[in-house]
């Protein structure tokens, strides 16, 4: 199994099966002896810009293909019917093309095991599900399966040379700013699913973002609402490295490309489930048929099921911009804060409002369970193993109380966190917060670096008093617009997504 997590907690799936994995949003990933880098390091100069040159050459040939094709069709052409004639011939010229794209990019290895249903009537799996989805190199199994319409974010459609090839599968686009989005989406699918006309299966990653392939999250029911039969399909990168996982913390892009395209070789392997035929219990309800194939999935993988969302990504994304303490693994700190009765009690709230000023920040777990006033059971271990600085065993409970408090204002504007957060690093306790404990702060919740906190306590302490009181901030943040996303509501931010 690929995309193994380094970690020392773990998270329940909905069944309360244990799951030994941390985050499904975090892939590590270093070249950890010489060898491996004096490979690398060969192989980007001999293998890579070969590699580069001649797949740049094929994407872009069959880009041009691929705009000859949709020449005079329109937005509203592609999704109103399937394509006929010689657009639809010059489908398999592009595919051709697409899969030297794969082995250019050295996949030489892309197994196919069992096989896709291709019945007498197109109808009867009219839809394909796939997971784990992991990583852009997924396209690999678009390729593979003959280009079906694939459910993909609208924004795809504007990248470079690769829009144009999404295009031309005749996509079913996801608006996620749209609030009618959902329904247009699904609208489309049963639309396609049910409909006479000769379309392309309809292929959706169902989990909707990608992760570390140690679990299957949960499936978006889109899908699953025609309540027609699917076909399950399973993708894996049984590699000796895994260059390819591409989660919210871990490698970007770039790094995975490179690090890919300086392998010898690479390899993949596609699974066909049997046809899934819902049951009329199912069709009525999109969610129970989505956990039903979700759970056929996951025991053909092998691995757990975890009821994460494209939420919890969002969540994720937005803590770990602002540098909130522990973001990488705010989804687990919510669900142990939750199982503790803290989420409802609001006693982290109290505590930063109260500030520590004469209580120890450094806590033992014993102590640390004291203070939340709950016992040390396998929640509160959790907490405690996300915080605990391993040099000394201890958790610092500012830190932990300021990542609480994030989680508790998640949907307020951030004025609000910076508030409690000006208490809680106020090692003073007379509101004026010293320049080093601003700096504390702000590289926190704030997402600053050291040099940037520096600077703006700096220009904010006009009158070189040595310190400044949140009011005094906030009236300096206000005319600045760098700090205007420090007064929108959660909802009205957008995380960057994949």
């Amino acid at each position: 199994m690929n995309g193994k997590m380094h970690s020392e907690t773990g998270a329940f799936s909905s069944d309360g099966i244990r799951a030994e994995i941390l985050n499904p949003f975090v892939h590590k990933l270093e070249l950890d002896n010489t060898y491996d880098k004096i490979k690398t390091a060969i192989f980007t100069v001999i293998l890579l810009p070969f590699r580069v040159i001649v797949i740049c050459y094929l994407i872009v040939t069959a880009w041009f293909l691929a705009c000859i094709g949709l020449y005079g069709l329109s937005e509203e052409d592609l999704r109103k019917k399937p394509m006929t004639g010689w657009r639809s011939k010059l489908r398999f010229y592009i595919l051709s093309l697409m899969r030297l794209v794969v082995v250019a990019a050295g996949f030489h290895r892309v197994r196919v095991v069992g096989r896709e249903h291709t019945p007498d009537s197109p109808r009867d799996a009219p839809v394909l599900v796939m997971a784990p989805h992991s990583s852009f190199f997924d396209a690999i199994a678009i390729v593979c399966l003959g280009a079906p319409s694939v459910v993909a974010k609208a924004d795809t459609a504007r990248l470079p040379f690769i829009g144009q090839l999404i295009n031309y599968t005749q996509p079913v686009y996801v608006w996620r700013d749209d609030p009618n989005s959902r329904q247009n989406t699904i609208k489309e699918i049963i639309e396609r699913a049910t409909s006479k006309e000769n379309w392309p299966q309809v292929l959706i990653f169902p989990e909707g973002t990608c992760t570390n392939r140690s679990c299957l999250i949960t499936f978006k029911p889109g899908g699953f609402y025609p309540g027609v039969p699917v076909q399950p399909v399973t993708i894996r990168y049984p590699n000796a490295r895994d260059t390819v996982t591409w989660t919210w913390e871990g490698p970007g892009a770039l790094k995975l490309l490179w690090l890919t395209l300086t392998q010898v070789h690479s390899s993949c392997e596609i699974e066909f489930l049997p046809v899934y035929y819902p049951s009329e219990e199912e069709k009525k309800d999109p969610k129970l048929y989505a956990r039903n194939v979700r759970d056929v999935m996951a025991r053909a993988l092998g691995v757990p099921v975890l009821d994460y969302t494209y939420d919890d990504c969002r969540l994720i994304a937005r803590a770990k911009q602002l540098h909130i303490p522990g973001a990488a693994y705010a989804r687990e700190i919510s669900e142990a804060r939750q199982q503790l009765g803290l989420s409802r009690s609001m006693l982290e709230l109290h505590l930063a409002a109260q500030g520590l000023q004469g209580r120890p920040r450094w806590l033992t777990r014993e102590e640390f369970a004291q203070r939340l006033g709950v016992l040390c059971d396998v929640q509160l271990h959790k907490l405690f193993e996300i915080f605990v600085q391993k040099s000394t065993g201890l958790v610092h409970f500012t830190d932990y109380l300021l990542c609480a408090c994030f989680l508790s204002t998640q949907h307020a504007p951030l004025a609000q966190l910076v508030s409690f957060a000006f208490k809680l690093y106020d090692s003073t306790g007379t509101g004026r917060m010293k320049q080093a404990n601003f700096e504390e702060m702000a590289t926190k919740c704030l997402g600053l670096c050291r040099q940037e906190a520096e600077h703006v306590f700096q220009q904010a302490d006009l009158d070189e008093k040595g310190y400044l009181t949140y009011d005094e901030f906030v009236a300096f943040a206000q005319k600045r617009s760098e700090f205007a996303f420090m007064f929108t509501s959660d909802t009205a931010q957008k995380p960057k997504t994949q």
